[in-house]
């Protein structure tokens, strides 16, 4: 390879070794070190088909590992540039990230869709596929089955206009994104009156009156860099700022507060604000994210599921759910059908009674007017607090979120057999919240991985929700094991003056949520990069250990290890747990109908529904809710418009696959309890099989062997039905 340019060797993104240099990474490396790797990588393609084409027996290191060294240096130029996408957008780096899409979505069906791979890898099946270790097997199968899903059957114009639509529907997706997280970030309701803040909690005041002050210092600053005014609230807000007023976070019983879309605001405004006609600002907007205006994602759900639809036909599939699920660990739509009105049909009585509940409360509570959906978390919160005495604002002083992590790692030590390590500074970051661990042996000498995290809310430059993501993939490289490193992501409460992050308890449940990911990930040891982790694994299995690891949550021993009060270092106290454990299951059927809500209409989109017909996606939206919503939505409900999980995710026709995994972890956890919670020697024998099935073996073996290998049988549906107190 020709010497790279002065300006290239200095570009972050082409050090391809260690960690990725997060520290230095700017928008404008973006173009030129990502355009630079794809010419690279296309002279290696073309070296390694011209090689394949010659030979008539390949090996695998001849196809295989091959592959693995034209992939490995976009583990250090694309995948950051993605990552930072979601955890540090910003206008340039959208420029530069979209400026290069269309270029790698080109080169990645261009190595998709080469002819001598696929026909090399035909060739390995056919003539080496016996003496393959059975990880290797299952690595050429799902190698020939993508082939064909990426349309390597194609030909003329018909391969064109598959490449088309792909690049189409990537941009698409990408424009939807920040159409979710632009909404988002635009809307604020003011609040300067006590009134108007009535029933907020002390946290809820403590951020909204920091969002206060960061908003206006961060329009303060793009404003002396542009020249221009300060911008208005995009949202009027109810009255004017007091004369002088100067918002602070040492100060926030004096206002304004400024509540926004983000998650850590909404949900408590929600269920706390007294101000009836304030939630019902709230809400609305809520429901209508990203619906209007220059940031309507209504036309690009169409066109998105037009050109899905026409993909599917290009492979010969009736449906896009069918391509969907062909990668999935479900048979076909019927099973997943199937699944959902088994769970419907358990949860919508006891949905219809929950709703009854709500409305008795209601009007004792002296509400006249009608019930609506604003008033549902509200009184739904208010109802808890009645039936189990306590409130999230007694449980967060609680969950500091340095004591739940120490609790957290204490518990992986006792049920994996891992020790974790704190090892800030010895990684560049993307921002000063983001800390890095390392992850060891139980005898913390051998080390296993390592993993980065960025805990809390930034609503200005962070995508909502969690997520967990590869990093770096365990791999063999030359001769040496490269280890996994995983990205946890979450959007908690950020620590507010002097207190540290103080958790929702719901936070802390993410939390464990997103470490199941990430343990998975970790402790693989597949080191074929392909099958190694969550590579590989069909996604309707992929949320099994993640969805594991919540049920720990609520033992008592693991609360006790996580929980301290943030002042006094006192463990939550027994009769708050038992309140805890008491609610676990408090209003699970309409939850269970809110998931099946949003799993039911994205099967429906992808797999019934005509995108050419007169009815439009929200006529679908509306007919499922009529199944799955005891409250029927509003009108101008357009909770479509930010579902980035079906439109610019990847659980597209897959949404399901939440409560397919559900079953199996339920059902996996209970492996936990028959051997009993209590006996310390069952369960670290249970929890080694679990490590060394379900987190060891990763993609290399279909899920159901993965299962059945550590449970010794097939998963029982009626776990999940169990554990949400539903049969």
């Amino acid at each position: 390879m020709p010497e790279l340019p002065d300006e290239l060797k200095v570009n972050p993104l082409l050090v391809a070794e260690g960690l990725p240099r997060f520290d230095r990474i700017k928008p404008e490396h973006i173009v030129p070190a990502v355009q630079h790797l794809l010419a690279q990588a296309e002279q290696r393609l073309t070296e390694i088909e011209t090689t394949l084409s010659r030979l008539d027996r390949p090996n695998w290191d001849d196809l295989f590992t091959r592959l693995e060294e034209l992939d490995r240096p976009f583990d250090f130029a694309w995948k950051p540039v993605g990552h930072l996408f979601g955890v540090l957008n910003s206008p340039e780096l959208r420029t530069a990230y979209e400026t290069v899409l269309p270029e790698v979505v080109r080169f990645g069906l261009r190595a998709s869709q080469s002819q001598p791979i696929y026909e090399a890898v035909k060739r390995l099946k056919d003539q080496a596929g016996e003496s393959l270790t059975p990880t290797r097997q299952r690595i050429v199968d799902q190698k020939l089955l993508s082939a064909k899903l990426s349309g390597i059957a194609l030909e003329g114009e018909s391969r064109a206009r598959f490449n088309a639509i792909a690049e189409e529907l990537s941009q698409l997706s990408t424009d939807f994104s920040n159409h979710v997280l632009d909404a988002t970030k635009a809307f604020e309701l003011i609040l300067t009156q006590p009134d108007e803040v009535a029933g907020l909690p002390p946290s809820l005041l403590q951020l909204a009156a920091q969002s206060f002050a960061q908003s206006r210092q961060a329009a303060a600053m793009k404003a002396a860099e542009t020249g221009s005014e300060p911008q208005t609230a995009a949202v009027p807000h109810p009255g004017p700022l007091p004369e002088g007023e100067k918002q602070t976070a040492e100060a926030p019983e004096s206002g304004p507060w400024r509540i926004s879309l983000d998650g850590p605001i909404v949900a408590p405004f929600l269920q706390h604000s007294q101000r009836r006609d304030l939630r019902e600002t709230v809400y609305r907007a809520f429901i209508s994210r990203a619906s209007a205006g220059e940031w309507d994602n209504s036309e690009s759900i169409s066109k998105i599921l037009k050109l899905r639809r026409e993909k599917a036909e290009l492979l010969g599939f009736r449906s896009f759910a069918e391509v969907s699920l062909a990668e999935k660990m479900a048979p076909g739509v019927l099973a997943v059908e199937a699944m959902f009105e088994k769970l419907r049909a358990a949860s919508r009585q006891p949905a219809e009674n929950e709703l009854a509940e709500l409305k008795t409360l209601a009007t004792a509570g002296g509400q006249t007017e009608e019930f609506k959906h604003w008033d549902a978390a509200f009184w739904a919160e208010r109802l808890r607090e009645q039936r189990f005495d306590y409130t999230d604002e007694q449980l967060r002083p609680y969950f500091p979120l340095p004591r739940v992590l120490d609790g957290l790692f204490a518990l992986l030590t006792k049920l994996l057999g891992v020790t974790i390590r704190a090892a800030d500074g010895e990684a560049p970051v993307w921002h000063p919240d983001v800390r890095f661990f390392r992850v060891f042996d139980a005898d913390g000498n051998k080390p296993l991985a390592a993993f980065y995290l960025d805990p809390y809310s930034r609503p200005e430059n962070k995508r909502g929700g969690a997520w967990m993501d590869t990093c770096l993939p365990r791999r063999r490289f030359q001769g040496q094991i490269e280890l996994p490193v995983a990205h946890l992501v979450c959007n908690s409460t950020p620590p507010v003056g002097d207190a540290p992050s103080l958790m929702t308890f719901r936070e802390v449940e993410t939390l464990f949520h997103e470490f199941g990911h990430g343990l998975q990930h970790m402790l693989t040891t597949v080191d074929e990069a392909d099958a190694a982790g969550i590579n590989g694994v069909e996604w309707d299995a992929v949320e099994l250990p993640s969805q594991f690891m919540e049920n720990w949550c609520y033992h008592r021993p693991t609360i006790r290890g996580l929980s301290g009060h943030y002042q006094t270092g006192e463990p939550l106290p027994e009769e708050l747990f038992d309140k805890l454990t008491a609610a676990r299951n408090f209003r699970a059927a309409s939850m269970m109908l809110r998931q099946l809500h949003f799993g039911m209409t994205d099967i429906y989109l992808h797999h019934q529904f005509d995108p050419s017909s007169s009815e439009s996606p929200f006529d679908v939206q509306r007919r499922m809710a009529e199944k799955t919503s005891v409250l029927p939505p509003l009108p101008e409900d357009r909770m479509l418009c930010a579902f980035s999980h079906i439109f610019s995710g990847g659980y597209a026709a897959g949404y399901y696959s939440y409560k397919w995994a559900e079953v199996l972890s339920a059902d996996a956890f209970g492996a936990f309890e028959e051997a009993g919670l209590d006996n310390e020697a069952a369960v670290k024998a249970t929890g080694r099989r679990f490590r060394d099935t379900v987190l060891s073996l990763g993609g290399s073996r279909h899920p159901l062997e993965v299962f059945r290998a550590f449970r010794g049988r097939d998963p029982d549906p009626q776990a999940l039905l169990r554990q949400c107190g539903l049969a």
